[in-house]
């Protein structure tokens, strides 16, 4: 092997023609070389089977749908003749399989951030779906617990019963009242009530040695047991018909219910 041979071989232009890294100069040089000198050509196709292994070695192997759709698109591009430049048919396989592997790589890659994406979003969903629910249990068991509270007081020896219902005036008129003298707590239940014009509407009072105290407007929306203000010695309770909003002072010429509780 000649001195310019050995030379050639002992630099780097192999290697950076495999690569696809050389210049124009430097590319005609190699490819001279190559078909020129066979130590060279040798030398070569030894480094391009070295490259293929390593190469193969490191690919991740490509579905059958993604490669034939890229050969397929290959076959169907011109054919461009080269003048001087010839590129050897392994390499030019290796190209492709490198391209090949890099697409894949790529659309691998853009896929798991995509699911990952997906698992953060359906994470903070269940998150929030967990403070959701953790938010109801909790507004729940405050009702529960208030259920309860008023379930006890009913049952309470000390909390007193009366039925309220209407006089003429008012004949469907029907509410509960529950009054405990030593809890000193009222409570209302609206059965039924007549309905009224939109302008007016039914206040509840409490009298008080002849003073009529209000303890708040009954509605047909509110047919459920509520509290109402408890008023200490009250001697009676009475239902009148108010202007909307309610009123200050007692109509009792529209009285349509009362009871005594002494």
């Amino acid at each position: 092997m000649n001195e310019k041979i050995t030379t050639f071989l002992n630099s780097d232009l192999l290697d950076k023609y495999l690569m696809g890294t050389t210049t124009v100069a430097e590319t005609e040089q190699v490819e001279t070389y190559i078909s020129k000198y066979p130590e060279v050509q040798n030398a070569y196709n030894t480094l391009q089977y070295n490259l293929e292994i390593v190469a193969k070695s490191n690919a991740v192997e490509a579905p059958k749908h993604i490669l034939s759709n890229v050969l397929d698109e290959l076959d169907d591009a011109p054919v461009v003749s080269l003048s001087k430049r010839v590129r050897y048919k392994k390499w030019y396989k290796l190209s492709i399989a490198a391209s090949v592997t890099a697409i894949l790589f790529a659309a691998t890659s853009f896929y798991f951030y995509n699911q990952n994406q997906l698992l953060q979003k359906d994470s903070l969903i269940v998150d929030e779906e967990i403070f959701d629910l953790r938010n109801d249990i909790e507004e729940n068991n405050k009702k529960l617990d208030a259920i309860m509270a008023q379930f006890k007081r009913l049952n309470d020896p000390e909390t007193y019963k009366y039925i309220i219902q209407g006089n003429d005036r008012a004949r469907d008129l029907k509410t509960v009242a529950y009054i405990n003298p030593k809890e000193k707590t009222s409570m209302i239940d609206v059965v039924s009530l007549p309905q009224l014009p939109e302008e007016q509407c039914y206040q509840i009072w409490a009298d008080l040695q002849g003073r009529m105290v209000s303890l708040g407007i009954l509605s047909e929306t509110d047919r459920q047991l509520k509290r109402i203000p408890f008023t200490e010695n009250a001697r009676g309770l009475n239902i009148t018909i108010e202007p909307k909003g309610g009123n200050t002072i007692a109509s009792l010429e529209n009285s349509v219910a009362e009871i005594s509780l002494q």
